[in-house]
């Protein structure tokens, strides 16, 4: 997941770089998506993966 967020801020790097404002926006909206969700998901599962098994 984090690699796909990587991903697509490269994409809009460049895309801004390049001048391409519509692209380069909706790129990193995406990757900011992709980065909080990644973020969410990593915390449950270190969350989860503590508790002691009964």
């Amino acid at each position: 997941m984090l690699h796909w967020a990587l991903i697509f801020l490269i994409v809009g790097l460049v895309a801004a770089v390049l001048g391409f404002s519509g692209i380069a926006g909706a790129a990193t909206n995406i990757a900011w998506i992709l980065f909080v969700v990644g973020v969410v998901l990593a915390i449950v599962f270190a969350l989860v993966g503590r508790k002691p098994k009964i």
